[in-house]
């Protein structure tokens, strides 16, 4: 997938234009202007400053968003360096927007041509014609955006023969209040991006607050974010043969609605950062490696997926045997139902998805009574769950280590996907199992956070302590 996040007016789908904050102080000098114009006749001129990526473009152009009684055309190279195509298009679209203001709009035009400082003495002795010419019965205002301060003076001083048509002599465009970048940035990475999180291709919260905080505009904010993004695509396309999944057994729909928050089951229990980062605690937030943290989630793939303790129950009898056992064919397609085993089997794409509910019934209450007796044993658990999986075609094994150049983690279950085309090949499954009592949201969010920690240690993301 194409990954976009543009920072300039004209890359931004015409789609989201219109969820551009509108700039108020903008908004109120175009009225000021329409009201002056029905008392006064004429046109008005207004020379617009703003630093490149201020947001003078996505302002200016959208001012008929939130002014309907306006209409916003941008002016070519050729109507600005000629009176006769100038006033062409101004009588077509005054003839084409009755009743409304026409705001006609040239943006940083001097910053592509020769010849510059001669611009404002010959633009305004066209604008000085046209409000004694033919265009005086037209209401019509122009905008010079232009980020030289300089130039915009240079346009106002040009106008001092005809202070009437100069709408305001120094206006400054500065952008949204930097409190509200982080919104503008995510919300607008979110749209372009099929509603993805910027954090899913590792830039995380704290990344973004540090790059607007070093930035003097939203636009350069845009264009830093842009390049970390840039600079970790490859190692981001270049995935491990490792995905790692939190198998977490859950007795009660308590606490099955409080593990599924964790993950987003429609994505295939993919786990949710943003849930996740938001249960942290201040010093957490402060302390943690959140960066490496979330680059191990990106890298290893990592899933959290609840299963009913009703669906291992009798799949799981006489936990202290250690040889292979032969498991009822009724008790494995159960297992083979569970979203756990749709997941490690890569046929989510193709599952038609249902909710994991914890249904009342005897055999639920059965194995919640039994999953209170078993929770000191969850190498015994992991056993006989790949001791399932190999019955049921998958090459699966308990308590492998994994081991890397900077670390090792040991695998609950490992399985091995190496004679199918699955790009992650390799699952190790880490098997949560917490009594229903310490299955609270601190205790999940403490175990992710451990299992990352693992993971970033493995992949060499963190150093050991």
């Amino acid at each position: 997938m194409q990954i976009r996040l543009p920072s300039r007016y004209e890359d931004i789908d015409e789609t989201y234009r219109g969820r551009l904050i509108p700039n108020q102080d903008l908004l109120k000098l175009v009225s000021e202007a329409k009201k002056s114009m029905q008392i006064s006749g004429g046109i008005r001129f207004l020379p617009l400053y703003g630093e490149s990526g201020a947001g003078k473009s996505c302002a200016a152009r959208e001012i008929s968003t939130h002014l309907p009684g306006t209409k916003t055309i941008i002016l070519t190279k050729e109507e600005i360096e000629s009176n006769d195509h100038l006033i062409a298009r101004l009588t077509e679209e005054s003839g084409h927007s009755k009743g409304k203001l026409l705001i006609a709009i040239i943006d940083q035009y001097e910053e592509s041509v020769l010849g510059k400082e001669k611009i404002p003495t010959q633009f305004v002795e066209y604008l000085s014609l046209l409000d004694r010419g033919e265009l005086r019965s037209c209401e019509i205002l122009f905008i010079w955006l232009s980020t030289n301060l300089e130039f915009c003076r240079k346009l106002a001083q040009a106008t001092t023969r005809n202070r009437r048509i100069l709408l305001k002599e120094r206006f400054i465009i500065s952008g949204p209040p930097k409190s509200e970048w982080a919104t503008i940035i995510e919300e607008t990475f979110s749209f372009h991006n099929a509603e993805k999180a910027l954090a899913d291709y590792g830039v995380i919260s704290t990344v973004i607050e540090e790059i607007i905080e070093n930035s003097a505009t939203l636009g350069e904010a845009i264009e830093e974010i842009g390049t970390k993004l840039g600079a970790g695509m490859n190692g981001l396309q270049n995935l491990s043969e490792y995905q790692v999944v939190i198998m977490w057994p859950v007795a009660d729909s308590i606490r099955n609605q409080r593990v599924l928050q964790f993950s987003k089951p429609r994505d295939g229990y993919k786990l949710n950062w943003d849930i996740w980062f938001n249960e942290l605690n201040e010093d957490d937030r402060k302390q943690l490696p959140i960066e490496e943290l979330n680059r191990a989630r990106l890298y290893f793939d990592v899933r959290i997926v609840p299963i009913r303790t009703a669906d291992l129950y009798k799949m799981c009898d006489s936990l202290v045997e250690k040889e292979e056992l032969k498991i009822a064919s009724t008790y494995l397609k159960r297992f083979q139902a569970t979203h756990f085993f749709h997941v490690i089997s890569d046929d989510w794409d193709t599952y038609d998805y249902n909710p994991v509910r914890e249904r009342q019934s005897k055999r639920a209450s059965e194995a919640e009574a039994w999953y209170k007796t078993v929770t000191d044993k969850p190498t015994y658990i992991g056993r006989r769950i790949a001791c399932a999986l190999r019955q049921c075609g998958v090459d699966a094994s308990h308590e492998k280590r994994i081991v890397s150049e900077y670390a090792s983690v040991r695998a609950d279950v490992f399985i091995d996907r190496h004679y199918t085309s699955i790009e992650k090949s390799k699952v190790i499954v880490e098997l949560k199992v917490y009594s229903s009592e310490n299955t609270m949201p601190s205790s999940i969010k403490d175990a992710i956070k451990t299992t990352l920690k693992r993971h970033a240690q493995l992949a060499g993301f963190l150093q050991r302590q």
